[in-house]
């Protein structure tokens, strides 16, 4: 019998125990804060707790339940484990759909007439075609390459901008440093779906914003710790941008007291953007399962070196 620990600091993940019992009538699975956690050789976690791989001796897999796995490994030693993350093929549509409301709550001026709304003002926002709102996404990874192929069949000029060299058909790309302040002075809304890496932590900040276009808008979609909150703010408060949609925070559930929440301009989403199915997470947990039993390759293992 193999025992996965179910293992969250901010979630009770107990709901996923029956689920993963029914496909796999051999685990026996425990969820955090039971001790028996720190006897499981499966891992299967979200935002999981400080240093508890270290208190696991006998942890062979580590295995997030979605698509990015910075709070999996944050403040914990995984150079000698292998960490593997969910990959759902309806992530990119869910992440699809949520991008493309964004891109029309500012192409559309909709954040214009809610504004109007609260002050029950009858103003009806300018309207301009498609093709003059220029989209920009910093990611072109499975999800950015997805939104890329289809935002400009409906009019928008899009823009990306990736860690190296690509090509996508309709796409105006750019690449690296030499590419990165090009790319933002000509993007009115800028769509982070970057990954989390030394080198993209606290990419959205000072000197991003200042290279942006002036009234520009943002929707941050990627991993909470890319945003400087403090210079999102300043931004929206100097007029530099004109809002900001954000769905990922450094610090998750966000605070009530947090300055965001009140921020004129922001609208906060509660990291709703896309999500794995619970259904393709059993299924990819009980099947890398099954790699770790067989010695075999497992299935969507995350390259430690790229954080991804």
């Amino acid at each position: 019998m193999t025992t996965l620990a179910l293992l969250s600091q901010t979630a009770n993940l107990d709901f996923l125990r029956p689920m993963l019992v029914a496909a796999n009538p051999s685990l026996d699975v425990v969820t955090w804060p039971d001790p028996r956690c720190l006897d499981a050789e499966v891992a299967v976690c979200w935002n999981s707790p400080p240093g508890v791989y270290a208190k696991m001796p006998r942890l062979r897999l580590v295995h997030s339940i979605a698509a990015g796995v910075d709070n999996v490994v944050a403040e914990q030693d995984v150079s000698a484990l292998p960490v593997c993350r969910v990959v759902d093929p309806m992530l990119a549509e869910g992440m699809l759909q949520f991008v493309l409301w964004g891109v029309l709550y500012f192409h559309r001026k909709l954040d214009q007439a809610m504004a109007s709304q609260r002050i029950r003002q009858w103003k009806r926002p300018l309207q301009t075609p498609a093709s003059s709102c220029r989209v920009g996404l910093m990611g072109m990874g499975e999800l950015g390459g997805h939104i890329a192929k289809r935002l400009p069949l409906l009019g928008y000029t899009v823009s990306g901008w990736a860690r190296t060299p690509r090509e996508i058909p309709g796409v105006t790309m750019f690449s690296g440093d030499a590419g990165y302040a090009d790319f933002l002075a000509q993007t009115d809304v800028l769509v982070c779906l970057l990954p989390l890496t030394a080198q993209t932590r606290g990419i959205l900040g000072e000197r991003t914003f200042s290279a942006l276009p002036e009234g520009a808008a943002l929707i941050h979609c990627g991993r909470g710790e890319h945003l400087v909150e403090a210079d999102l703010i300043a931004a929206l408060g100097s007029g530099r941008l004109r809002g900001a949609i954000v769905d990922v925070f450094e610090q998750e559930p966000l605070p009530a007291d947090h300055p965001l929440w009140a921020t004129p301009g922001v609208v906060v989403t509660p990291h709703m953007a896309t999500m794995a199915t619970y259904d393709v997470v059993v299924r990819q947990v009980v099947r890398n399962i099954g790699q770790m039993h067989e010695g075999a390759p497992y299935f969507n293992q995350v390259d430690m070196a790229r954080g991804y």
